[in-house]
């Protein structure tokens, strides 16, 4: 097996994927061997440039994946650090989440969240009740 590196991959169907690789000659039939693959767009927003990061395949929990080179039209190193260092934190975010629950994000106060249910509903029924009573 070859040296492993940061790629991104541009498949037949279109998919761009940003991966550590290695190639392996296989017996005279090469396939790339990607670990960890990822889709990355990119946003423009109000607030700059913010990268969306996400699992190729999103319903497996495998981490090693082989893509004929018949499936690939174009690969190329990556050596924006930017990048790298995305990928690295969404790895490794990712792999301290799995053996709590795969596929399971707790909510806390950046995504919004503020309060359990019944907790918001207690104060929006106290708001509404003060505001009866100064109508009254």
């Amino acid at each position: 097996m070859g040296d492993e590196f940061y790629a991104i991959i541009k498949l037949v169907s279109g998919e761009e994927i940003l991966s550590i690789v290695a190639t392996d000659d296989n017996g005279g039939n090469p396939v790339l061997i990607l670990q960890n693959p990822v889709i990355i767009k990119l946003i423009q927003g109000k607030m700059g440039t913010i990268a969306k990061v996400k699992p190729w395949i999103e319903l497996s929990n495998d981490d090693f994946y082989i893509v004929n080179f018949d499936k690939i039209i174009t690969m190329t190193e990556l050596e924006d650090m930017n990048l790298i260092s995305i990928y690295d934190e969404y790895i490794s975010d990712d792999n301290k989440s799995r053996p709590e629950s795969p596929g399971r994000v707790k909510p806390d106060s950046k995504m919004g969240y503020i309060s359990s249910v019944e907790d918001a509903r207690k104060r929006l029924e106290d708001i509404f009740k003060l505001k009866d009573n100064k109508e009254s």
